[in-house]
């Protein structure tokens, strides 16, 4: 009988390109569980504790820290060494005080560290929606996170002011909609994927191209410097209207320091 499911395991070889790895000195590495990210948008925890923040030398010692709740990825304990975290989740260590947001960077992604204050909220993109009964909406979010938005009169669901990669701002860990950010001209956005991934500022036009899907249209950015930066929808993650919404790397830094 055939083997059912995924393995179980991954290769240093074959693990994304900005993981914080050495790639020939072990076989093996940590493998993402399936959860709100993809492996190819996602970074173990156990990875993030031993190699990025330098909590732990060993992955016995990771995976202790991680066991014993001191841990929180978008204000919920994780105790998983395997618990994916990708895009605009944060990482508190309550016990030293400091949080960390993972954003897009020319690598892949990086964790900027954060105020406390805004560890209290992320923003998400609106992937899909859909009508349930009742006339009520559903927003599914790029973190697997499902919002449900009760409308008083089904023949005029509120949630229909809500649209396809819109983003949201939501309270941690209650999952509140704080603010919403539509994806429009004069707003700022991120680039999340794609050869200028980490580039952001405010949208100056949105290209859509008849015959293809919304995701394919041409959107243009520019930055604080007067630089324009182009890419597809798809790639493009709204962050704020004139200002950002969540702090961010200064612009041309070449790398990311996320020790304090």
């Amino acid at each position: 009988m055939g083997k059912m499911g995924g393995g179980r395991h991954l290769k240093r070889e074959a693990a994304p390109a900005f993981w914080p790895i050495h790639r020939k000195k072990y076989v093996w590495t940590l493998k993402p569980s399936p959860g709100p990210h993809p492996i190819e948008r996602s970074i173990p925890l156990g990875i993030i504790v031993r190699d990025l923040l330098g909590l732990a030398e060993t992955m016995r010692e990771a995976k202790k820290i991680i066991s014993q709740g001191k841990i929180l990825v978008d204000g919920r304990i994780r105790r998983d060494e395997h618990f994916p975290v990708g895009l605009m989740d944060v990482v508190s260590i309550p016990e030293i005080k400091a949080n960390y947001r993972v954003l897009p960077f020319k690598k892949g992604l990086i964790l900027h560290k954060i105020e406390p204050e805004e560890a209290n909220y992320k923003i998400c993109r609106i992937e899909d929606k859909i009508t349930i009964n009742g006339g009520h909406i559903q927003l599914n979010l790029h973190d697997g996170r499902n919002i449900l938005v009760r409308s008083e009169d089904p023949s005029k669901p509120s949630g229909n002011i809500y649209r396809t990669l819109d983003a949201l701002k939501i309270g941690l860990p209650n999952q509140e909609i704080l603010e919403h950010l539509r994806l429009e001209e004069g707003m700022m956005g991120i680039i999340v994927d794609g050869e200028n991934i980490g580039k952001y500022g405010i949208i100056k036009s949105i290209d859509v191209i008849e015959g293809q899907k919304k995701r394919r249209s041409l959107v243009t950015i520019e930055d604080s410097k007067g630089a324009t930066y182009s890419t597809i929808l798809d790639y493009l993650f709204v962050i704020g209207d004139k200002e950002a919404r969540i702090s961010l790397p200064a612009e041309g830094v070449e790398e990311e320091n996320v020790v304090s």
